[in-house]
């Protein structure tokens, strides 16, 4: 089997480019919807986890919400960068 493969020319893959149908207006709305309202979420988790540190550390508590902090920020760059991640799989 290897060799029928080591045998066929380059030309004969095919590499088709992805083209987005026509009729797909609506869904990539809901896609641009969708990935606005996460991103803005993902602003006011940083501002929310950004005032429970500020609460935390006068109460001596410290740096306790830097793991949130985390998640969040992994959030965003999941949102942000859903599109390379799918493309990189497909």
């Amino acid at each position: 089997m290897h060799n029928v493969i080591a045998r066929l020319p380059l030309s004969v893959i095919p590499d088709p480019t992805p083209e987005v149908p026509p009729q797909a207006g609506g869904l990539l709305t809901v896609l641009n919807w969708a990935s606005g309202i996460g991103l803005v979420l993902g602003v006011l988790g940083v501002i929310i986890v950004g005032i429970g540190m500020v609460i935390q550390l006068r109460r001596g508590e410290g740096g306790e919400s830097i793991g949130k902090l985390g998640w969040v920020l992994a959030g965003c760059i999941i949102i942000t960068g859903a599109g390379g991640i799918v493309r990189a799989f497909v």
